[in-house]
């Protein structure tokens, strides 16, 4: 295959209506195209990522949401890495069978482990014995983790996620892309910056801090841009979703509780759910639920209850499922839709003096569901700060620690994604410095095949 090298930058949450903050991607835009894009249903991060570099609807790859219940070991996991988790033949994996494979960068985007990437770095902090968690990535191969620790300092966890989650993730990233471009000269590097993500969940598309968040992240993104440009190399810009404003939550687990269908464990940690154990319960995805129904009888049952449930939309069967190309062994028998200004909130307890004690922590791995919180410091704490202060001094000490700073109110998040766009000004983008294949509108499905014609030089630059 002659060589066409191709930059592929994921910018969360950008949409037409943001793009006129920024002001390099805008420049970028002018020179090529930018189209909305239709998004796929549940417009989060893992099944939006699956889609672009499959080609592929769930009912394909099987990435049904960002975690879903695994009901060989009835348990709920969530934000898993692996990439054979996703069916179907994704993008890298299909160039690496090329003969000669073409060298690939995969630097942030999910399921990255085993994705068939030349070069890969990915988050994954170590979890010692004492209850630690400790912020580190991993690479392939080995050394360039070694090599960009060593050059841009340890990859900022908590800067990625979490209440502290800001910019400074996102320029390690661009930092490191650029290096590895630099050093390596990839025919494909895919980079992913989250920072949008962040205060458009936390406050809100249509907060007014949100400009400058996205003339932040653009001037992260024109470092990569200009070094791609430079050097002959195409740009693409995609994003996942756009944030919907939201008022508040539903608690789906509280409704099919108090009507009798889940179950929990009590116990010295406060109540854990209990999906094995219960009739129905519901992963909480942002504005979508996969609602796992033990008993086909109970079927019409649940579905009418979660229909009279205020906040809900609709709920999905097997029809439903089909339609929207969800149906996928791994999806829940029902599928709940939020109202556009809601979200579903995993909170399955009834008082919050038996929540879970990984409740009030950023936790994504134990909590059963999506947890926005996790982004805010708990606003109804006042020690929340100290409280903190604490549990560092703690971790510097070597001591246990409980972070316990997540408010458990999951209504004070503003933002929220995953349902397809209201419209095209809030539809994720396609953007493109070539014109050679401009378009009014782009399928997502249609992005695996985009990407592959301009690796193949189809795509004309002019």
């Amino acid at each position: 295959m002659t060589r066409h090298p191709l930059l592929v930058l994921d910018v969360v949450g950008l949409t037409r209506d943001l793009l006129r903050h920024a002001p390099r991607l805008s420049a970028l835009a002018a020179q090529g195209f930018v189209a909305p894009m239709d998004g796929v249903l549940p417009a989060v991060t893992c099944t939006a990522q699956a889609t672009l570099l499959t080609g592929a609807l769930p009912r394909t790859h099987g990435i049904v949401g960002n975690g879903w219940y695994f009901r060989d070991l009835a348990e709920v996991w969530l934000w898993r890495q692996s990439n054979h988790l996703v069916q179907g033949q994704p993008l890298l994996r299909e160039l690496a069978e090329l003969e000669p494979a073409p060298t690939t960068a995969n630097l942030f985007w999910w399921f990255n482990f085993q994705s068939g990437a030349t070069f890969a770095v990915t988050p994954r902090p170590h979890y010692p014995a004492d209850g630690r968690k400790l912020p580190d990535c991993q690479s392939d191969p080995p050394e360039l983790r070694d090599e960009l620790t060593e050059r841009f300092g340890t990859f900022p966890l908590f800067q990625f996620w979490g209440p502290t989650a800001a910019l400074a993730s996102t320029r390690w990233i661009a930092d490191a892309a650029l290096h590895v471009l630099r050093t390596r000269d990839p025919d494909l590097a895919l980079v992913y910056l989250p920072h949008l993500d962040y205060d458009l969940q936390r406050f809100g598309p249509r907060d007014p801090r949100i400009p400058a968040q996205v003339a932040a992240v653009d001037a992260e993104a024109a470092k990569l841009v200009d070094h791609a440009l430079a050097t002959g190399r195409e740009v693409v810009v995609v994003s996942e979703y756009g944030i919907d404003a939201t008022v508040g939550a539903v608690a789906i687990n509280r409704v099919l509780r108090e009507a009798g269908y889940l179950a929990v464990r009590d116990g010295p940690c406060g109540e854990l759910l209990d999906p094995g154990g219960s009739r129905a319960f519901a992963v909480a995805d942002h504005q979508i639920a996969h609602v796992y129904v033990r008993r086909a009888g109970d079927l019409a049952a649940v579905r009418a209850r979660l229909e009279r449930t205020d906040g809900v939309e609709r709920v999905l069967d097997a029809d439903g499922k089909r339609a929207a190309g969800l149906d996928h062994p791994r999806a829940g028998e029902l599928v709940a839709l939020s109202a556009r200004d809601r979200y579903f909130a995993y909170h399955y307890w009834l008082d919050d003096a038996r929540a879970p004690d990984f409740a009030r922590t950023v936790d994504i791995h134990r909590k059963p569901g999506y947890d926005p919180c996790e982004l805010l410091l708990a606003p109804d704490d006042r020690w929340v700060k100290l409280r903190l202060a604490a549990g560092l001094l703690r971790k510097k000490l070597g001591f246990r620690y409980l972070m316990r700073a997540i408010s458990l109110d999951p209504g004070l998040a503003r933002g929220s994604h995953g349902l397809l766009p209201a419209g095209p000004e809030s539809a994720p983008l396609f953007l493109s410095s070539s014109r050679g294949d401009a378009a009014d509108s782009v399928t997502m499905t249609s992005v695996k095949s985009r990407l592959l014609a301009r690796l193949r030089g189809a795509v004309q630059t002019a």
